[in-house]
């Protein structure tokens, strides 16, 4: 018979000597345990074994509990008990299910009854292992579904205005994420609505609420009204304009916050969020930046990038918040720089973070387009990372204004899917 490991239970009587002989001939390796430090003890310090030897004397149910705890750390030890005298003792446990030895202790016998014991024990633990497998291939199957559900509320293309430029990239942590980007059109299309968003959190549960999020904004924001009346509020003085698409704008984010608050508190789940509404032909811009790292809007003169505000709270945490409106101008060679915190915050692999400086750094060098702008980016989020695990999502958006519209054309809008 191969080795076999024996945990022999440290309870009175102790094994008779013509067992320990039988085991030793055997080559079995002997441990001895006590009940308390297999029902108590840390885990890690337990073997694994494939037989647990008992004297019949021992409490039944005592020796079964402390079975089930080892089952949950490496597979479970067939239980045999021993008796020389105590035979009634026997009872409980082969009603428990336990097996069992009596004199006389033969090599040869005890070495069959251990065999058996031992690949019982091996089955038990390979199906054990099966499952294990099929649990782990049911989850990640579950989990490839839900990246393909996810990817789906991704636009697959990306509406590019006459004389725009458009440009993401979208590196998800895992294979869902928390993060999301949107670009559509409004007002019967004479608005360009963009959306950059991160869910608190990872995996799974945010990338249910990214869905819902999502959602909500979409809808709400394409099925509101054309105009809103609102106030300017620049320096100089504030007058009252029309600005086609802040209602759409203001309705979204507000009916998404009142949604989120009103349903899904409990859950402690919100977003930070960029939502911008872009004129295509003055290049205004106006806007709500919901508790989002203030974009970037980097301009073509090459004078220092400037960081747009917020303007009100993350969705989904505060009930009945106010959103307030902000307003930029994108003129010709000009780019606005979309991120989430993963840009800033990824990390190398001695932990140290991107950082802010480097970013702007980088987006202070000479930039031709957005696509420079996000490609040079990526890059050195990933230099930076290197061998070290991604711990967040990366979303980044460029909208470039190149200094001669050049029309709709084919490559006007580059949007990358990084799995």
């Amino acid at each position: 018979m191969p080795s076999t490991t024996v945990i022999i239970l440290d309870e009175y009587p102790p094994p008779p000597p013509e067992l320990l002989h039988a085991l030793r001939t055997m080559d079995a390796e002997l441990v001895t345990r006590s009940l308390t430090e297999l029902r108590e003890g840390p885990l890690e310090l337990l073997p694994v074994a494939d037989v647990l030897l008992a004297p019949a004397e021992s409490e039944g149910e005592s020796v079964r509990l402390a079975v089930r705890r080892l089952r949950r750390w490496a597979g479970a030890p067939i239980v045999v008990v021993w008796a020389v005298t105590a035979f009634a003792a026997l009872e409980e446990h082969v009603r428990i299910g336990h097996d069992y030895l009596v004199p006389p202790f033969l090599p040869a016998l005890v070495g069959a009854r251990l065999h058996s014991c031992s690949e019982r024990a091996g089955l038990g633990r390979t199906l054990r292992e099966a499952d294990a497998r099929a649990e782990l291939m049911g989850y990640e199957k579950e989990l490839e579904i839900g990246r393909e559900i996810q990817a789906g509320f991704l636009p697959e293309s990306l509406p590019v205005p006459a004389g725009w430029e458009i440009d993401v990239r979208f590196r998800p942590a895992r294979q869902v994420a928390g993060d999301f980007y949107d670009v559509f059109e409004i007002s019967r299309g004479r608005r360009l609505a963009f959306i950059v968003a991160d869910v608190c959190d990872k995996g799974v549960g945010a990338a249910l609420f990214m869905a819902l999020i999502r959602s909500l904004l979409r809808h709400t924001a394409e099925n509101s009204g054309l105009q809103h009346l609102v106030a300017a509020g620049r320096a100089g003085g504030s007058r009252r304009i029309p600005v086609v698409g802040a209602t759409p704008l203001l309705n979204a984010v507000t009916a998404t916050n009142g949604y989120l608050t009103r349903n899904h508190l409990r859950q402690g789940y919100f977003a930070t969020l960029f939502f911008g509404v872009l004129d295509p032909l003055t290049g205004s811009l106006v806007y709500i930046n919901g508790g989002h790292n203030p974009p970037l809007l980097l301009p073509g003169d090459g004078s220092p990038p400037i960081a747009l505000d917020i303007t009100g709270p993350a969705v989904g945490v505060l009930p009945d918040c106010v959103y307030t409106l902000g307003y930029a101008q994108l003129d010709p060679g000009d780019t606005l720089f979309v991120f989430t915190d993963g840009v800033p915050e990824a990390r190398c692999p001695r932990g140290s973070f991107f950082g802010d400086e480097r970013m702007l750094e980088l987006l202070t060098a000479p930039l031709a387009s957005g696509k420079d702008v996000v490609d040079r980016m990526d890059v050195a989020v990933l230099e930076h990372t290197g061998t070290a695990e991604q711990h967040d999502d990366v979303t980044m958006l460029a909208l470039h204004r190149p200094r001669a519209a050049r029309g709709p054309h084919a490559d006007g809008a580059r949007h990358k899917v990084v799995a």
